[in-house]
């Protein structure tokens, strides 16, 4: 059976999650604050999930990684983590919006739903998804909007909004949803392991301020 299990974890806010799913199920789970902690926290956690589940790093057949947008340095953290699994077991590894990972990662009604993340500025990251017999596939592209415009977005895809900030439905990614993806995950195939970096959504900070000081972009 190990050789068909998938490390799935997700770190694009506050709060990092894992799952270890296998034969069409969750094994087990696990959350570690990514945020106020003077230790790294999420490796501990994917430690935590697949012992739970009955298995070492070396059991797993597959990693999917959340891949933001979302909070710069967790994002690389679980990117970090997730590369470093796939290459030590030579095993895929597959990419996934964080987006995303809110509407399948929730027990959410069937129908239409525009994925939230606070993007700061007064803008915020969102993207269309429908859920529908228990999958979720997506139904309109990433974005990054004004908050003003959210809702008349959702209204115009016949959604609701939800997401960690939206008051009456609020609801975070969570790696649990990869189970809820399905075949959508292969779409793209496996990413590549010397190349591929989460979707961050904006420039760092730190990168904003030296390419403002310098002149130009970092590295070129």
């Amino acid at each position: 059976m190990s050789a068909s299990l998938t490390l799935a974890l997700d770190a694009s806010t506050y709060t990092g999650s894992v799952a270890v799913i296998g034969d069409g199920r969750i094994l087990a789970e696990a959350e570690a604050a990514m945020r106020g902690e003077r230790e790294e926290r999420l490796l501990p956690a994917v430690a935590q999930a697949l012992a739970d589940a009955g298995v070492g790093p070396r059991g797993v057949g597959r990693v999917v990684c959340g891949a933001g947008p979302g909070s710069f340095t967790s994002l690389r953290i679980a990117a970090s983590i997730a590369k470093g699994i796939a290459a030590a077991n030579e095993v895929p590894l597959f990419a996934v919006s964080s987006l995303a990972l809110i509407v399948a990662g929730n027990e959410l009604a069937p129908g239409r739903w525009l994925a939230v993340l606070d993007a700061l500025r007064g803008e915020s990251y969102v993207a269309g998804y429908e859920r529908v017999d228990g999958r979720v596939r997506e139904v309109a592209a990433f974005a990054l909007v004004a908050n003003s415009a959210v809702e008349p977005m959702a209204l115009a895809l016949g959604a609701r909004s939800v997401g960690p900030t939206q008051g009456v439905i609020s609801a975070a990614p969570h790696a649990r949803g990869m189970l809820a993806l399905g075949e959508w995950l292969h779409d793209g195939g496996p990413v590549d392991l010397a190349t591929w970096e989460p979707r961050y959504g904006r420039l760092a900070e730190a990168q904003v301020k030296w390419e403002r000081e310098h002149g130009r972009t970092l590295g070129g």
